[in-house]
């Protein structure tokens, strides 16, 4: 059986690969309209899926990274988070992908890269569109509770990020003044919230 159209739903008429590096997929596409209009251009880009790690050891602490951030320019605060491993060392998605690692396997290992932690009790929270208007990648969303301290850092060479701790209050505080300053991140913290 052939799945109906939704009559909300654009045409693709024509896409133009911008900038296709190993990092992105840059593209303009044009569209037409349900109302049969055609619009152009449209700019979208492609990325890797990723993780967030919304990660507290025993004492209750929450594991957060401080770390340089070029699209606002400013030092965050957010939690553990990184890129899903392609086999074709890619960073962004692309028809026929492979991975090399699944979402759970990527946030354990992004984890323990950024910072010596691990956990044995682990729970997906939620897979969201990380920029539905200008993306195509999700956000795997996890909770890694009781978390132990087993090792140093393992950062990449693109990574200069230090590790805090934060009590559930401080980050409360921190996302009302507007401090922890990543969408994605704060949308982790409300779900596992909601699991405590």
């Amino acid at each position: 059986m052939e799945k109906k159209k939704d009559p909300l739903a654009w045409e693709e008429l024509h896409t133009e690969h911008l900038v296709q590096d190993k990092w992105i997929d840059f593209k303009r596409t044009s569209f037409r309209f349900p109302d049969g209009s055609v619009f152009e251009p449209f700019y979208t880009y492609s990325r890797r899926d990723y993780v967030v790690i919304v990660a507290s050891d025993a004492d209750g602490n929450y594991i957060c990274v401080r770390q340089f951030r070029q699209g606002i320019k400013e030092v965050t605060t957010e939690f553990p988070a990184g890129g899903i491993e392609r086999e074709d060392g890619k960073e962004y998605r692309s028809p026929g992908e492979a991975l090399a690692e699944d979402a759970l396997s990527a946030a354990k290992r992004e984890l323990l890269e950024e910072t010596g932690y691990e956990s044995k009790e682990w729970k997906h929270l939620l897979t969201l569109p990380s920029n539905a208007g200008m993306a195509d990648n999700y956000a795997y969303l996890y909770l890694a509770k009781n978390c132990v301290k087993v090792t140093g850092q393992v950062l990449d060479e693109t990574e200069f990020l230090e590790v805090k701790l934060h009590t559930a209050s401080e980050i409360e505080q921190m996302i009302a003044d507007g401090k922890f300053q990543q969408a994605m991140h704060v949308a982790a913290w409300l779900l596992a919230l909601r699991e405590a």
